[in-house]
């Protein structure tokens, strides 16, 4: 009895020496260790369950530590023992004060579990898990509890914050309120948490921008005391749009290309069609904007800079296609007429005539004129008028072996539609005289002769006549780029009504559908399909849908395959760039040169007198290779070379035929 008063004593006086020791990084320590010796075990039961508290509490204090630490006890004594009869093992954790937060959630945090060796800095540093997730303040606790089994029951006391009861969204116009809630409301009935606060002005900021809307802040959230939590935003009101830069052009001319307004919120998305919108005018040669607050409104000033180019060009030039031969060109164009952003071109050319002609196609000249004016904003932004007066004299390939003259204007409204921003509609009125002449009668003749047909028929071929037009379209288009498009769709439906004067009257319809489809990194496959016909009238031959040539059946000449009142061909094309091109050169000329494979098929309906006169097939399917060479200010310039697979007419095709042309394909 007296062994133990001794030990008693003993334990008491250690016991005051340690209180008297300062605390360590804001945990303090009320007691030396956590083990017994042998000598201690001996303690009468009794007194053990008297003394059912370790007078040990570990808890951050507010005071010392501010809320963005983390609570680490760097000085702390590692309770670990290698004897393990000193050893203090956790039997239990308890997890105390959370009401809203699972409790398996705190535990899931915990490094310290059932079973483990009892460590301080390992509970200072679930201490410290624990008031990193937000949702608690720090009155968190650890407080270890002697076990009856032996060893230690954990008990982790926390306090939660205050629950959100709900938010409010102010300084929202072009987002509406219902959108943000979908972020905010999944945070609501929790307790707060700035860290989940912080998150979702992240995705909220996120949502505007993804609108365009790269201005929008949220500049304020506050808590109400009851529990209601409000958030401003600023969303980024225009202040003012200052242009500056355009000496020639019209200030009026410049902003009616710009649809942003001052008092409207700024979207880059807008502004970004701005910018095309006056780079396609070629008017400029570059275009900048600045975006500066203004400290005392707090709205946003938009510069737009812009730098002019000479927009009047004289061009010159020489080329080959299939319908036109070798030619020559010479053309003025002004693309800011009188500073007013409106088009102005005339252009000659004369070419050859019909290259690698066949026998049905008189060799002659190709004479062209052309004027053309358009007006892009014609009575508001979405509208252009376009007027075009034109001449041609060449050799017709549409009627064998006569001249075809052509003469004629027209005038074409087009407006792009807001609501379907792909989509754009045209109109245009026009009237234009076709008088076809007799070229080689002679040869005309032997022609009729040999398929024992009355030269009288030939008077068919050749009516021509003065003819009214309208023309009423529609065109689909959500193509990535025009030069070497890679994905999108580009079609096209329109009908065309020749009201004829001493002439018989007559209709067509023709529509176009092509899909681009990207492959690999650079390449492109392209399939097409195109299909026209008569709807009413009596169709001249010089109207006829024709296939074979450079823009629709490649692998033929132009005509070849057939003429008649409707047709419908397909095409599929794959599109490459020169293999390593890009890794040798960074020329952009070069690196927009393409390899091209192809397969054409079409058939013609409604068979007419050239077709018999010239025994033609009226149906292909050609295959062959070709390339695509950009050239700028002319387009593409396409050299295909094709076999045909089917009956060819009587002609020798069977080692291929090359045919030329300027433009997109089909």
């Amino acid at each position: 009895m007296r062994n133990i008063k001794k030990l008693l004593l003993i334990y008491t006086v250690l016991g005051i020496l340690f209180i008297q020791q300062p605390s360590y990084a804001g945990f303090s320590f009320k007691f030396p260790k956590f083990f017994k010796s042998k000598k201690e075990k001996k303690i009468d039961q009794s007194q053990n369950q008297q003394q059912e508290t370790y007078e040990e509490e570990i808890s951050p204090e507010e005071s010392e530590t501010p809320q963005d630490e983390t609570f680490v006890d760097t000085n702390a004594q590692d309770t670990s023992s290698s004897d393990e009869s000193e050893a203090v093992y956790i039997r239990q954790v308890e997890i105390f004060g959370n009401n809203i937060i699972e409790t398996s959630f705190i535990r899931d945090l915990l490094s310290a579990k059932e079973g483990y060796l009892y460590d301080r800095k390992t509970i200072s540093a679930d201490l410290n898990k624990i008031y990193k997730t937000g949702y608690f303040t720090q009155n968190i606790r650890a407080v270890p509890l002697k076990a009856e089994e032996g060893g230690i029951r954990l008990r982790i006391i926390v306090e939660e914050n205050p629950p959100i009861q709900g938010f409010t969204v102010e300084g929202n116009n072009v987002v509406a309120t219902k959108d943000i809630m979908t972020i905010l409301s999944q945070y609501e009935g929790q307790p707060q948490n700035i860290l989940n606060i912080n998150s979702a002005i992240e995705q909220i900021q996120e949502m505007y921008s993804i609108k365009g809307y790269i201005l929008a802040r949220v500049v304020s959230v506050q808590d109400d005391p009851d529990g209601i939590v409000n958030i401003v935003v600023d969303e980024g009101i225009i202040n003012d749009v200052i242009v500056e830069g355009n000496y020639k052009t019209r200030d009026f001319i410049v902003k009616r290309n710009i649809l942003l307004e001052p008092g409207t919120v700024y979207n880059e998305n807008v502004m970004r069609d701005d910018i095309l919108r006056l780079m396609g005018t070629q008017a400029f040669k570059d275009v900048k904007r600045d975006i500066e607050m203004d400290p005392q409104t707090g709205k946003y000033d938009v510069t737009i800079s812009l730098d002019e180019q000479r927009t009047g060009k004289i061009s010159l030039g020489v080329g080959v296609d299939s319908t036109s031969g070798f030619f020559g060109s010479v053309g003025f164009s002004e693309n800011n007429f009188r500073g007013l952003g409106q088009k102005l071109s005339i252009n000659f050319m004369a070419g050859t005539g019909i290259l690698m002609n066949d026998s049905s196609v008189l060799r002659r000249p190709n004479l062209q004129a052309e004027l053309g004016f358009i007006e892009p904003h014609f009575k508001s932004e979405n509208q252009s008028l376009g007027f075009r007066a034109f001449a041609r004299n060449f050799g017709s390939y549409q009627v064998p072996l006569s001249i075809e003259k052509r003469y004629g204007a027209d005038i074409t409204l087009t407006r792009r539609f807001k609501a379907f921003k792909n989509l754009t509609g045209s109109i245009s009125f026009g009237g234009e005289s076709v008088d076809l002449e007799e070229g080689d009668e002679w040869k005309a003749r032997q022609v009729f002769a040999s398929r024992g047909i009355n030269f009288s028929e030939r008077s068919k071929q050749l009516d021509g006549g003065i003819y009214a037009k309208i023309t009423p379209a529609l065109t689909y288009d959500t193509r990535d780029t025009i030069v070497n498009t890679r994905r999108g769709v580009l079609a096209r439906l329109s009908l065309e009504e020749s009201i004829g004067f001493g002439a018989d009257s007559f209709g067509k319809l023709y529509g176009m559908l092509k899909k681009f489809v990207p492959v690999g990194r650079k390449s492109t496959f392209v399939l097409a399909a195109r299909a026209g016909g008569k709807i009413h009238g009596d169709m001249p031959e010089f109207a006829a849908f024709a296939l074979g040539g450079p823009y629709s059946i490649r692998g033929f000449n132009i005509s070849e395959v057939g003429t008649g009142n409707g047709f419908m061909m397909g095409t599929a094309e794959f599109r490459t760039p020169i293999p390593f091109m890009d890794r040798l050169t960074t020329n952009t000329f070069l690196n927009n040169v393409r390899l091209a494979a192809f397969m054409d098929a079409g058939t013609i309906f409604g068979d007419t007198l050239t077709n018999r006169l010239y025994d033609r097939p009226g149906y292909a399917i050609t295959a062959g290779v070709g390339l695509r060479v950009f050239i700028p200010g002319l387009g593409p310039i396409n050299l295909d070379y094709a076999i045909p697979f089917t009956n060819t007419g009587g002609k020798d095709r069977s080692n291929g035929f090359f045919t030329f042309g300027m433009g997109e394909m089909y």
